[in-house]
């Protein structure tokens, strides 16, 4: 589908490190860097990770030429970036971290912005999309009167998504939804002179459809899911799956993004937003933004394996690179294949499901069971072969290009991180009867089972190494 995507764009950093000892200096922490990761935020998050899932993605908006618009430019491969004459330096939020706990956040170039400038490209991305997701952050595009113009010609043509902040405009009219969270619509309301204590959900999103006359209001409400109104219709509310959340950072970006591809695709209201509630809840089971740092300096004390020009990272870890070969592969239209398993004790059996599933696509990316895992499904003398090993192994096969380690009982997450087009599994089964297949197909993706080879197993040959031994 071909998005643009009209909004603010920020770069978020993340400084992840260990401390271990406190400052001579002042009883402050001393944190020992790991890894330094860049990401694109704002309305440059939605683009990614439209892009990420196969779409046609331009993103409108302002971006300088200073170093953050650089690491930004970075960060968007695969989006086509439009963006008027700078006008302000880069928004830029540093995140320090010490284990998974954040411990300090510095913005730089967050101060109020001129309007940007737009371009005859700009509103020509703006007239020619399927879909748009307008992503305001309060940096000024959103107000400027010619894009402002071509939104609202937008929406009488094509589902248009607004993602309003406190700090922006107010949507143009006619937009298909706006997705404020519950603070920002209640904080709105009673502004408008709602009584505090009587607004919630439906209250507010009440009041927002009549102030700003879209098509409908969706009340979003982290855990909780949210709240769907529209013109002449009851309130709706849609609960979130249970997932256990990291870092919640995102989850509208997602959301928003989710909730214009399906209302494009034909999908009604409601069934739309049920499938966009579900998308964010499975990209923050996934890691969520900080998922898709795709720019940084590698961790200093974790070794690497080079291999096929792709870096195996630590076992437990997503391997940044098989992810970068799944976007890579799908921004230029090509059919992204995975399969899984523990592969312990490769053999000819695994080398065939391999090479078929190879022959899927454009490329096969193989989630791989960690140590733990295979330790938990297969008992405590399993696996046979390190992780390290098993990797290195997979990867000297010519029809594996990337591998991605994952820790889990099953490879969903992973799943959710990589979504690839065709999910490969060897057995006797029907491809519906696959664990994976309700997930897979809810990005578009579809799976494919192939025969298991007779007298060709791991177990089978770790027997016979038994006895030998």
């Amino acid at each position: 589908m071909r998005i643009t995507v009209v909004g603010d764009v920020l770069l978020d950093v993340d400084i992840n490190g260990a401390a271990t000892r406190l400052s001579p200096d002042a009883p402050v922490p001393v944190v020992d860097v790991a890894d330094i990761r860049r990401r694109a935020g704002g309305a440059g998050l939605v683009a990614t990770v439209l892009a990420h899932d196969g779409h046609e993605v331009a993103l409108v908006t302002a971006l300088g030429n200073d170093d953050g618009a650089s690491h930004l430019r970075r960060a968007l491969t695969g989006v086509s970036v439009l963006a008027g004459a700078p006008l302000a330096p880069t928004p830029t939020k540093t995140r320090v971290r010490i284990g998974t706990h954040p411990m300090v956040r510095f913005d730089e170039g967050c101060a109020p912005a001129p309007i940007p400038l737009s371009t005859a490209e700009m509103l020509a991305a703006i007239a020619s999309a399927e879909a748009v997701v307008v992503a305001d952050y309060g940096r000024g595009i959103t107000t400027n009167p010619d894009i402002r113009t071509a939104l609202a010609e937008a929406a009488r043509r094509v589902p248009v998504v607004w993602d309003p902040h406190p700090a922006g405009s107010e949507p143009v009219a006619g937009v298909a939804v706006v997705t404020p969270n519950l603070a920002e619509a209640t904080a709105s309301a009673t502004t408008g002179g709602l009584d505090p204590s009587r607004t919630g959900a439906e209250e507010a999103g009440r009041y927002l459809l009549g102030k700003w006359g879209s098509g409908a209001v969706l009340v979003t409400r982290g855990e909780d899911g949210a709240v769907l109104l529209s013109a002449g219709g009851r309130a709706q509310g849609i609960p979130a799956p249970k997932t256990n959340v990291a870092d919640p950072c995102g989850a509208g970006d997602r959301l928003a993004g989710s909730l214009a591809v399906h209302l494009g695709l034909g999908l009604e209201l409601a069934q739309a937003a049920t499938k966009a509630v579900e998308d964010a809840s499975a990209f923050l089971a996934a890691g969520g933004a900080a998922s898709l740092a795709v720019v940084g300096e590698a961790p200093a004390a974790s070794p690497a394996v080079e291999l096929k020009g792709l870096e195996l990272v630590d076992a437990g870890d997503l391997s940044p690179d098989g992810v970068h070969l799944a976007r890579a592969v799908r921004s230029r239209g090509g059919t992204v294949v995975a399969t899984g398993g523990c592969f312990d004790l490769l053999h000819a059996g695994h080398a065939r499901t391999l090479a078929a599933a190879r022959s899927m696509g454009d490329c096969l990316i193989v989630c791989l069971n960690s140590d733990e895992s295979v330790r938990r499904l297969k008992g405590a003398h399993r696996p046979i072969v390190s992780v390290e090993d098993r990797a290195e192994l997979l990867l000297a096969l010519e029809c594996v290009d990337a591998v991605v380690v994952f820790g889990e009982d099953t490879p969903e997450a992973c799943l959710s991180e990589i979504r690839p087009d065709v999910w490969v599994k060897g057995g006797d089964y029907t491809p519906q009867e696959l664990p994976e297949a309700r997930l897979v197909a809810g990005w578009g993706g579809r799976c494919v089972t192939v025969p298991f080879h007779p007298a060709r197993s791991t177990s089978g040959l770790a027997a016979a190494l038994a006895k030998v031994s």
